[in-house]
């Protein structure tokens, strides 16, 4: 090691020959540092450069002395690496005296250095200053190396990253900051840079000075000087060992998902604010019969049935323009489709996750199928069941109404028929007017009875002559008879056909007896109330059912009826029986269809029947 001890010597160095004026008239100064005593000698000029005016340094403590504070560790590291491999130096310093950049030229060879100071000729400006405090502040670790791996800089964010302060890293080792796992990776980006590679974002593994290991991101890139020797290498180490930690983290989560994902019962599908699939459950697999990798990237809209299909984008651009909520929360029942087009019904719940402003939901699926067509038995089993007590009583019922009603009927016919008779041999005035009154009244009176004994013969043997009849005549022939004397009522009456509803498959005769029935309760119950409206409208119903509905503003059904309504001899009215809409239900049932009432939101009530629809299709196809 060179002699270090600092000593002054008033006087220049060896006295200049010819070589070293002109080198002064060149403006450049020589020097010479001799390995074996640590002398240094500087010409005058050289001397000049560093803005010695009185005492020139005569050791190398002393020429290191003639750099600024901030630049000697820098010089000296350079200087004893060169020393030391016998090699070139080119750097530039500042002068301690007067702040001036000068470039320190030479060679190393055996036994001493021979070198030169020449004005660098700049300063620092505003783009050096400005990086010189970015590296001085930033949190990233900046180091430069030797190529032999010495330190030669060390910023404050390697001094926080690493604990060791500059001037304990200067001239060590870098190899001393890599764990003996990790001296391979270290050796491989030494070989790349050797050979003039970049390494970029290396992850890797590094000590700190109190022992603990930290992960870190590296990108070393190679120094090399005007002619193309390599000088060393430049190091950005970057700290991430919280994000390795939270990578981690995020990684178990992922497995615990996943581990949930294949052996949660319900179905989960995971989309984004597109619509596009991100997960796909092993229980939505088996469901819908895609696998993951088919599923994932497409729109949800594929498990979906037509027409949910080309709404469902529509439903979530909308959501996310409004807000509004309308399934996100709720379960609620729907149709899916197997990817063989097949479709089955399922319980959907929808969850949203928000993370800043972006959205994404995830759905859970449980198929209904098998309780569905449970339940389907069940309720098949019940209706059975009801509808052969229902048969019972109203067979009793039916013998008696026919018994009971057919003798007055029998007798009014007789009376009419003999009115009739009489007025036939009469020459009234009015007699064409009477007996053509007294012919209808006949008529409708066997009417009745043939109703009658349809009813008796249709809860006899549970079965109706059902044909292809037009709906709105149909409904417009049972109302002319139920809308006798309604001018009186001051009832306001509207009829509101659907065209896209025309024929049904039904018993006429049956049918009108319903709607006749419930036109007429419809008018009692609004006889008490200010507003009277009446309206009678048709709809589509599904794809092969078409509703009726009989809609009031009465008062509407009171509570303690509205359970058993449709129960048989349960009555609101003073002088009622009680069989009248539970004969309906059963007409209406027996066609394949329903028959209940919910309340009007504009007052009153709606009783609504469906029948069977029938397309011009189905009928000339012999449907």
């Amino acid at each position: 090691m060179p002699s270090t001890s600092r000593s002054h010597s008033t006087r220049p160095a060896d006295k200049p020959g010819v070589a070293s004026h002109a080198l002064d008239a060149a403006e450049i100064g020589p020097w010479h540092w001799d390995l074996r005593t640590g002398a240094v000698s500087l010409s005058r000029h050289a001397a000049g450069l560093f803005g010695c005016t009185h005492a020139v340094p005569a050791t190398y403590a002393g020429f290191l002395d003639l750099a600024h504070p901030d630049d000697r560790v820098f010089a000296d590291t350079l200087l004893q690496q060169s020393a030391a491999g016998q090699g070139a130096f080119d750097f530039d310093i500042r002068a301690a005296a007067t702040g001036q950049w000068l470039r320190v030229r030479g060679r190393c060879d055996p036994g001493e250095a021979v070198g030169i100071v020449i004005d660098a000729g700049r300063r620092p400006d505003r783009q050096d200053v400005r990086l010189a405090a970015i590296v001085t502040s930033t949190a990233d670790a900046i180091i430069s190396e030797a190529p032999d791996g010495r330190v030669t800089a060390w910023n404050h964010g390697a001094e926080s990253l690493f604990g060791f302060s500059e001037s304990e890293m200067l001239g060590r080792s870098l190899l001393e900051l890599v764990p003996l796992d990790h001296q391979a990776d270290a050796a491989r980006i030494r070989d790349r840079i050797s050979h003039g590679s970049r390494v970029e974002h290396f992850e890797t593994r590094r000590r700190r000075k109190d022992n603990t290991v930290i992960d870190v991101s590296l990108t070393v890139s190679p120094l090399h000087d005007q002619d193309g020797h390599l000088l060393g290498a430049s190091i950005v180490a970057h700290d991430i060992t919280a994000m390795k930690r939270a990578q981690v983290a995020l990684q178990e989560r992922e497995a615990h998902l996943r581990s949930v994902l294949e052996t949660v019962p319900d179905a989960m599908i995971f989309i984004d604010s597109r619509g596009i699939m991100r997960s796909f459950s092993a229980t939505a697999e088996r469901l819908f019969g895609f696998t993951a990798a088919e599923a994932i990237g497409q729109n949800v809209s594929i498990l979906m049935p037509s027409p949910y299909r080309e709404q469902h984008d529509t439903y979530l651009t909308r959501y996310l323009a409004t807000g509004v909520r309308r399934i996100i929360g709720r379960g609620r029942v729907v149709v899916g489709q197997r990817r063989d087009a097949s479709t089955f019904p399922m319980k959907l719940w929808v969850g949203e996750m928000i993370s800043g402003e972006r959205h994404s939901f995830v759905g859970f699926v449980r198929d209904l199928t098998e309780r569905q067509e449970t339940q389907q038995r069940l309720q098949e089993l019940q209706a059975e069941l009801i509808h052969m007590s229902r048969f019972t009583a109203m067979g009793e019922m039916a013998s008696t109404l026919a018994h009971e009603l057919n003798q007055p009927l029998t007798a009014v016919a007789s009376y009419l028929n003999g009115c009739r008779r009489l007025l036939d041999g009469s020459a009234h005035v009015h007699g064409l007017m009477l007996r053509d009154a007294i012919d209808r009244a006949a008529d409708q009176t066997l009417r009745a009875g043939q109703i009658i004994r349809r009813l008796r013969q249709f809860v006899a043997r549970g079965e109706s002559e059902r044909h292809v009849e037009n709906l709105a005549k149909l409904i417009e022939e049972a109302s002319a008879l139920a809308l006798v004397g309604v001018k009186e009522t001051r009832v306001r009456v509207t009829f509101a056909f659907d065209p896209a509803v025309e024929f049904v498959l039904a018993d006429k005769i049956q049918v009108q007896q319903v709607i006749l029935n419930l036109i007429r309760n419809a008018i009692e119950a609004m006889q008490e109330t200010a507003l009277r409206e009446l309206t009678i409208a048709t709809a589509q119903r599904d794809e092969d059912m078409a509703e009726i509905s009989v809609i009031d503003t009465g008062p509407g059904i009171a509570p303690d009826i509205e359970a058993q309504l449709f129960q048989p001899f349960v009555t609101s009215k003073p002088h009622g029986m009680g069989v009248g809409l539970s004969i309906s239900r059963t007409i209406i049932e027996a066609h394949g269809g329903r028959l209940w009432a919910e309340s009007n939101p504009a007052g009153g009530t709606i009783f609504r029947l469906t029948l069977k629809a029938l397309s011009k299709e189905e009928i000339d196809n012999g449907a």
